[in-house]
């Protein structure tokens, strides 16, 4: 395995002319080797920083936010029909503000099930009203699409014109299930008509727009980096809305000091654990960790789901390295039978240089069992039965590379899908669900249901062929395109297209999942959301988890930078 990351760059166009901060970026030195890894540029940057004073002190925007959440309500009832109703939840979806009008976005999505809406003759709307429908989780055929076709089955070209909606049309057609070839011709229609008007005289943002989704529909996109564009570009949209601008803007000023805090108290977290364990092998990716939880839950009051995820990313890599680039076999399997056995006592099986790393890992479940509050009822023996399971993970790969093994695709697949972290990091996520439906969640997350296993395939995939443009580190054990590559005979771009074929496949999976119980949709949106940080982590072929130079921009953008 390897927990990896990709995004070069990619919040640049959205953050121009925002004001400069002095972070490692503005003087970086040229780093030491360690162990192959190049080391975080961050080190101990937000132990020590001290944000510049905002325009206006916190209590003044918390004051004026609530004044236009006010307005943003009055918007709801003032709107005379339910086009204007959906482009509304759809801008506040992009603006990222859409968790503060929960309940009334729900009672606008059930009165869109129940009119006729879909009778309208704008694609665009009718489009906008399927994503929004499937993506919370409602079922709507793709038969309402039919209207747009011609006498010979096929999409008309008389939308062949229309880039707003042939975009919204891609952008919905992605939440496609198995058996739905009228949403495939709609990709393919939409997409070969938008790639031919991006060198016309497309405006802005619409211009901008169609790039993205052209590189990752909308549905798949990371979605905070998404809202850092929206923010950029809103105020050119036609019905652009002062009052939704102003509030994205005060929201995520107001989260960056929540998420500040949250980033000194991890990198402190990391500095005493890196310190107690003594290995200078393993990587330094708490900011990179901690950057990874905050795309699943940014919003204020999920603190001890983000802490939760941005430790078990950072147990899960400290292991994994461990696995991979130092301990022998024996070694492996030593630490495998302790934590299986997850008792002080087995720290005596191990080698002098294991044994502080394993009390930490114990201490570390321990305090993480000891911050849940009374009131929440996350059972933090789910996540460490998962993390024992996922270790078991790691001694079958070590095996198969300390004897040269080259498995067949399938079994490569189904392990590593696992040892990703799907299992482990679907049950952190269970953390931030409603205690209504916690016990609920953790059961099924347990059960390591389709959509665990089918995103960790696509983080896996992603993964495996950012993996391959990059040297191999010692131990690591061969990956899906070179298990492919072995097992069919076939070149590396043979093996890549297929695997992207079979990415395809497990993001229907996920869709379909949106559908099958209403109820768990809390527990499952988190876990989509991971599936959905790998076009953060894994964007243009890159891994910018292990390569983190890559990354910086994005955590300047996301954390230091006022809007």
């Amino acid at each position: 395995m390897k927990i990896d990351g990709g995004f070069a760059g990619g919040a640049r166009s959205a953050v121009q002319g925002r004001r400069s901060v002095a972070s490692p970026l503005a003087a970086a030195a040229v780093p030491e080797k360690q162990s192959g890894f190049e080391p975080s540029p961050w080190s101990d940057f937000f132990t020590g920083y001290e944000p510049e004073p905002l325009q206006k002190s916190e209590e003044w925007m918390l004051v004026r936010a609530n004044e236009l959440k006010e307005h943003v309500c009055m918007m709801f009832k003032s709107c005379n029909n339910m086009a204007t109703q959906i482009c509304l939840l759809d801008t506040l979806q992009h603006l990222g503000i859409d968790y503060h009008f929960k309940e009334k976005i729900d009672t606008i999505l059930s009165q869109i099930l129940e009119s006729e809406f879909f009778s309208s003759s704008s694609l665009s709307e009718v489009a906008l009203g399927f994503r929004l429908l499937r993506e919370h989780g409602h079922w709507v055929s793709p038969d309402v699409f039919n209207k747009f076709k011609a006498q010979d089955g096929g999409f008309s070209k008389d939308i062949s014109n229309d880039p707003k909606g042939l975009l919204s049309l891609y952008n919905a057609a992605h939440l496609h299930v198995h058996g739905e070839p009228t949403l495939e011709e709609a990709i393919t229609f939409a997409r070969h008509h938008l790639r031919s008007m991006r060198g016309s005289d497309l405006k802005t943002p619409l211009a901008n727009q169609v790039k993205r989704a052209l590189h990752i529909p909308l549905p798949r996109a990371c979605k905070r980096i998404e809202t850092l564009h929206y923010i950029s570009e809103y105020k050119e949209e036609e019905g652009y809305n002062p009052v939704l601008l102003e509030l994205a803007k005060l929201d995520f000023n107001l989260l960056q000091h929540v998420h500040l805090k949250e980033l000194k108290a991890i990198t402190e977290w990391w500095n005493n654990f890196s310190r107690n364990i003594g290995l200078s092998y393993i990587r330094c990716r708490v900011v990179e960790s901690y950057t990874w939880a905050y795309v699943v839950y940014y919003q204020r009051g999920f603190k001890l789901p983000r802490r939760i995820i941005a430790m078990m990313i950072v147990l899960i890599t400290t292991v994994d390295d461990t696995y991979d680039i130092h301990a022998t076999i024996d070694d492996c399997r030593k630490l495998h039978e302790a934590i299986q056995r997850w008792d002080e006592s087995a720290v005596d099986i191990l080698p002098e240089y294991l044994k502080r790393l394993y009390m930490e890992l114990l201490i570390t479940f321990k305090n993480i069992e000891d911050e849940v509050p009374a009131n929440v009822d996350y059972n933090v023996s789910y996540l460490r039965k998962a993390f024992q399971n996922h270790v078991s993970g790691y001694l079958q790969e070590a095996e198969w590379s300390h004897n040269n093994h080259w498995p067949k695709f399938e079994d490569q697949v189904n392990l590593t899908s696992l040892t990703v972290g799907g299992p482990t990091l679907s049950l952190s996520v269970m953390a931030g669900v409603d205690r209504k439906i916690m016990k609920q969640s953790l059961d099924w997350a347990a059960g390591v249901p389709d959509v665990v296993i089918a995103g960790g395939k696509i983080v896996r995939f992603m993964n495996d062929i950012a993996a391959f443009k990059r040297r191999k580190c010692k131990g690591d054990a061969a990956s899906s395109v070179e298990c492919y590559i072995h097992e069919h005979g076939v070149t590396d771009k043979v093996a890549i297209a297929r695997i992207d074929e079979l990415i395809e496949e497990e993001w229907k999976i996920l869709n379909k999942a949106r559908f099958e119980n209403h109820a768990l949709l809390p527990a499952l949106q988190p876990i989509i959301d991971l599936a959905r940080s790998s076009s953060l982590f894994y964007d243009n072929r890159n891994d910018v988890y292990t390569t983190s130079t890559h990354l910086p921009e994005t955590v300047e953008s996301l954390f230091l930078k006022p809007i």
